[in-house]
């Protein structure tokens, strides 16, 4: 493989530790909503709230996926957003070697663009694609192959930082090399699926980062 010079990274349990915080919303609702999915919030981790709306809330009536819609978006509103250990400290230092990057999200841009703002990462990505870009969430690879097209890179050229099973399939499913960080998923059930794990992005150093693109 050539060197990637481009790193895609999700967002929540990559660059954001906020996957315990939807855990507890999403298994309530499933109560709220009699979904009878053992750790549903599990089950959904890495998809879109319009994906999660026509697999699992079909032929719900519109009154009750309103309500789902806003409760969604009122938890969004006012959630917090604490970096990754390590993360912030990562994206600063592969942009101050030059490396291209994108984020590629099951998010919406609203909190994008408030976490962004938070952690003051305005001129950090070059691309975002989030779930208002695309019409097939992940596992589905279309959200990273947007990535790779808006920067002009093959996707074999790229590398993918993901935490979730679905969010694993998508990046490898486009055809990139996939790091897997154990934040949310025990390192035992992601290493036969990605190219590394990792605990997270502390002390992981530039020359370590270009071992992984040989």
């Amino acid at each position: 493989m050539k060197q990637a010079k481009t790193v895609l990274f999700d967002f929540d349990g990559v660059i954001v530790d906020t996957e315990p915080i939807y855990d507890i919303f999403w298994n309530e609702a499933s109560v709220r909503y009699h979904i009878d999915i053992k750790d549903f919030a599990g089950v959904i981790k890495g998809t879109t709230l319009p994906d999660i709306i026509e697999k699992y809330f079909a032929g719900r009536s519109g009154e009750e996926i309103r309500r789902l819609i806003e409760e969604s978006a009122a938890y969004e509103s006012d959630m917090p957003l604490p970096a990754m250990p390590g993360s912030l400290e990562f994206l600063h230092l592969l942009k101050a070697n030059g490396v291209r990057m994108g984020l590629v999200t099951s998010s919406d841009m609203t909190k994008i663009e408030r976490a962004i703002t938070l952690h003051k990462l305005e001129e950090m990505f070059d691309t975002i694609v989030t779930a208002d870009r695309i019409t097939r969430g992940k596992p589905d690879p279309m959200c990273y192959l947007l990535a790779a097209a808006d920067l002009r890179v093959s996707p074999t050229d790229c590398i993918a930082f993901e935490d979730s099973f679905n969010g694993i399939q998508a990046a490898s499913s486009a055809g990139m090399r996939v790091i897997g960080l154990s934040t949310t998923n025990p390192t035992e059930t992601l290493k036969d699926k990605v190219y590394r794990v990792i605990p997270d992005f502390r002390r992981i150093t530039f020359e370590q980062y270009l071992e992984w693109t040989k």
